[in-house]
């Protein structure tokens, strides 16, 4: 039996797609190992949303090949796509795939085992607006409690900054009957909880109109939904002007839906928005959050903010930190902006990676405050945690509908079960509780 060891680098997507692909080896007869250990194969999912992201693809790359000079290096992701030349400039990689046809991995593995170090099989295929949706089955050998599925993928928006478009190409979304069927699959092997995750999520089944075919994020849900067993369903990153109305709906009847949405602002100030060529202004987010907030009180909001952005300045920023303070996010991802090679912002005036970090420390006192207030909010209320593993050997910690952190006094057997606990404190940026019985 040949080994292979995987290791997946940024978002929860690329997780997705790792997990896709962990299940055609073991179906095709493989043995998944840990990336430490020895293998036949080590395969490389890399990311280039950042600079960072890109460099630590390139340095486990290099690990992996100086690891196991003999076994086979195999790259894909967003790194040979966006880059494919630099990618089969490392020595020693051997295959390189972008973000499709990844259903013949095994098949381009094997003719590569077949004929090793003879020259770097390529396979990454350009994106056009025809490619389909590669509906991959969806990984259900992990011990994790909550599964993700990708249900659409690809961006046409072109966010001045982003490269994500160039990586991932034109929209395209997973069928309502294969999501129905992989649901089943991830209920059948004892998942919880099931997150539905996309590049650009709430664009779900736009390119279909193009053939006569009506399909929103809502369809999608309402499907997933639909699937006997399914006990939770999360949603994950969309954009708040995709927060259509019949979604809010769905929330407010089915309690199986979290309460919690990613909305990312980016920025919340009006003049950057637009240079980064975001879909709306402050005011008309502001306005959907209120709308949002009517129609859900008690949904937890979250968001993440780019700081430093090419021609933000001192009372730009301070305009986003008003902004965020008065949008009351239960959480902020803040992200130093990162210059992407071939992007629109590339070329505008940067600004030094000094004042990116000091502006991203202050946020993210605002990020403190804004947290702690979400999580005050619920103290003494009661919610439905998943739980997921053990802190240590008296507690665990699982997750309740508003993606908050929750530890109470258990042990790991509770892992995987859903319990109704009463909130009590918090430590930190998580909520200490009880198990009522």
């Amino acid at each position: 039996m040949r080994r292979i060891a995987f290791y997946t680098l940024g978002c929860k997507v690329n997780q997705a797609d790792t997990a896709s692909m962990e299940s055609i080896f073991r179906a095709a007869g493989y043995e998944v190992v840990p990336f430490t250990e020895q293998a036949d194969v080590y395969l490389i999912n890399t990311c280039v949303v950042t600079n960072e992201g890109q460099r630590k693809s390139r340095q486990i790359i290099n690990r992996a090949v100086r690891k196991q000079p003999l076994s086979l290096t195999v790259v894909t992701g967003c790194y040979p796509q966006t880059a494919r030349d630099e990618v089969k400039a490392i020595e020693g990689v051997d295959v390189i795939i972008g973000n499709q046809e990844r259903g013949r991995i095994v098949e381009l593995v094997e003719q590569a085992l077949t004929h090793k170090q003879e020259q770097i099989l390529d396979n990454v295929q350009q994106m056009t607006v025809d490619t389909k949706f590669e509906e991959l089955g969806v990984g259900t050998e992990t011990d994790k409690t909550r599964a993700f599925l990708k249900i659409q993928e690809g961006c046409n928006q072109y966010c001045t900054y982003c490269i994500i478009p160039f990586a991932r190409g034109p929209l395209r979304s997973r069928s309502l009957a294969s999501i129905k069927e992989e649901i089943a699959k991830l209920v059948a092997a004892g998942y919880k909880e099931v997150v539905l995750i996309g590049i650009h999520l709430g664009c779900y089944g736009k390119e279909l109109a193009k053939e006569g075919i009506k399909l929103t994020l809502a369809d999608a849900v309402e499907a997933a939904l639909s699937v006997p067993g399914i006990e939770r369903l999360r949603l994950g990153s969309l954009e708040s002007v995709e927060v259509e109305h019949r979604l809010l709906e769905l929330m407010q009847k089915d309690s199986r839906l979290q309460r919690h949405l990613h909305l990312p602002l980016q920025s919340g100030c009006d003049k950057i928005l637009q240079a980064m060529h975001r879909p709306y202004n402050t005011a008309k987010f502001r306005s959907l959050l209120a709308e949002i907030r009517a129609a859900l009180p008690d949904v937890a909001i979250t968001t993440d903010v780019i700081v430093g952005f090419p021609g933000e300045t001192e009372e730009d920023f301070l305009t986003t930190m008003t902004f965020a303070k008065e949008c009351g996010f239960a959480k902020m991802h803040i992200f130093p902006y990162s210059m992407r090679k071939g992007t629109p912002a590339a070329a505008m005036e940067q600004i030094p990676n000094s004042v990116k970090e000091e502006r991203a420390k202050r946020l993210g006192v605002v990020d403190r405050e804004l947290q702690l207030k979400a999580l005050e909010a619920v103290v003494g209320s009661e919610a439905e945690v998943l739980f997921e593993q053990p802190v240590d050997d008296k507690h665990i910690e699982g997750l309740c509908g508003p993606y908050m952190r929750v530890v109470v006094l258990g042990s790991k057997e509770l892992a995987g079960e859903i319990r109704r606990v009463k909130l009590t404190g918090i430590v930190d940026d998580w909520l200490t509780g009880e198990l009522i019985s």
